[in-house]
């Protein structure tokens, strides 16, 4: 048995190794919902003023959550490979985990033969880019990450939990 036998087909990779759109034409059309997540920590003073809108620039929140959202319907100008995707709904909830880390959660949902995945990853990067900008100017030593899907639904692979791993 060779080392390459469990590693799956690429599917954004032809024969020939180059990269190339998937071809979803024949998938049947699902309603498909992705939840992806991610934290931006910063000193707590930096936190707190950014919760209560208090920051030089403005309602940080406010301006994340509206950047995470056209970034999400963006997504195919942002990865080269992504399908552009009609999305139904978009939705950014920002949440104090502990003392100095914010929650960013994504949640994108479409009926499309393709999944939602890289819009919800790409709606929590730029909430959590514009958080960061927001509030640099306070705290130079923010930090991003992990960012992360939490779950997907539809389409032929079904459904993914992580914490059903």
């Amino acid at each position: 048995m060779s080392s390459n036998e469990n590693i799956p087909q690429l599917s954004h990779v032809d024969g020939s190794g180059r990269a190339r759109m998937v071809n979803v034409s024949a998938k049947d059309v699902t309603v498909r919902e992705a939840v992806a997540s991610g934290a931006v920590t910063m000193r707590p003073d930096v936190l707190d003023a950014l919760t209560r809108g208090k920051l030089p620039k403005g309602d940080a929140l406010a301006t994340a959550r509206i950047a995470g959202i056209c970034a999400a319907k963006r997504t195919s100008e942002w990865i080269p490979l992504c399908h552009p995707l009609g999305l139904d709904w978009v939705d950014i909830e920002f949440s104090r985990m502990r003392d100095g880390v914010l929650s960013i959660q994504c949640v994108a949902r479409t009926t499309a033969r393709t999944g939602v995945e890289m819009e919800a990853l790409t709606g929590v990067s730029a909430a959590a880019l514009t958080v960061y900008d927001m509030a640099k100017a306070a705290d130079k030593g923010i930090v991003i990450g992990p960012i992360q899907l939490e779950r997907k639904t539809g389409g032929k692979s079904g459904t993914y939990s992580r914490a059903d791993g």
